[in-house]
């Protein structure tokens, strides 16, 4: 939400967004201190500790996936704390899709996986993520060594949630592929297009923000369902903007 906060005042001050994604969050964890998912200023941390220790339980955050990016949020709540296998995952993420939106193009759980997570195919040192998990819920594999053979066993297979560094190289790939989609939706000879992947035009939108190709951005939306857009608080933003920017221009 914060990073949403960030994009949403440069493209409504008409300014390029200074920062990616994988830069914010790492400012975010040089300035602020971090508990539990969560950001806090030097004096709310202390008192977020003080009440810590006094609640039995953290309750999780539920997520209502309806869309990719829900989706993304759910998978790295149930990946953050426990590294799992595809297999593993697989049907609790079937069982989220019962209220998957109907002009949503559906995203397969490897392809999510792929663009967002890191996966340990067993060659190598066991990454921390995957061996503070093991260490910390297995008896039999605490205090060994991260290329220990036993470890390394328990560990494969496995998806975890890359840490900052790494989550920039993956968000590259990640937008190289939805711009490829994005191109696609622009070049439709469709004048109405029921179904698409929203993030994939989100990419695109920012990315013609970016270039102040506003005349892209009117164009794309005008093929797309009013409904959703409507709904859609990024997309919105951006072709309001655009419009703006395109009358400013006339």
């Amino acid at each position: 939400m914060l990073l949403d906060r960030m994009i949403a005042f440069h493209v409504q001050h008409g300014i390029s967004v200074p920062l990616s994604g994988p830069e914010f969050l790492q400012g975010l964890q040089q300035r602020f201190p971090e508990r539990d998912g969560m950001y806090f200023l030097p004096d709310q941390v202390t008192e977020y500790d003080r009440k810590r220790t006094t609640a039995t339980q953290l309750r999780q955050l539920s997520f209502f996936v309806n869309d990719e990016h829900s989706a993304i949020q759910w998978i790295r709540q149930q990946l953050q704390d426990k590294p799992q296998s595809f297999q593993d995952l697989q049907p609790q993420f079937m069982r989220e899709l019962q209220a998957w939106a109907k002009h949503e193009q559906t995203v397969e759980l490897k392809v999510i996986l792929e663009q967002n997570f890191l996966h340990y195919d067993g060659r190598g040192p066991v990454p921390s993520q995957i061996h503070s998990y093991l260490s910390t819920n297995f008896k039999d594999h605490r205090n060994l060594d991260k290329e220990d053979s036993r470890l390394i066993e328990k560990a494969r297979d496995r998806w975890y949630v890359p840490d900052p560094n790494k989550q920039a190289d993956l968000d590259q790939i990640r937008e190289r592929a939805l711009l490829k989609e994005f191109e696609e939706i622009k070049e439709s000879s469709q004048r109405r297009i029921k179904q698409f992947r929203t993030e994939a035009v989100r990419a695109g939108f920012k990315a013609c923000w970016q270039e102040r190709d506003y005349a892209t951005i009117v164009k794309v939306a005008a093929k797309l369902p009013e409904a959703v857009l409507q709904e859609d608080e990024k997309l919105l933003m951006y072709i309001d903007n655009a419009q703006t920017r395109l009358g400013d221009d006339a």
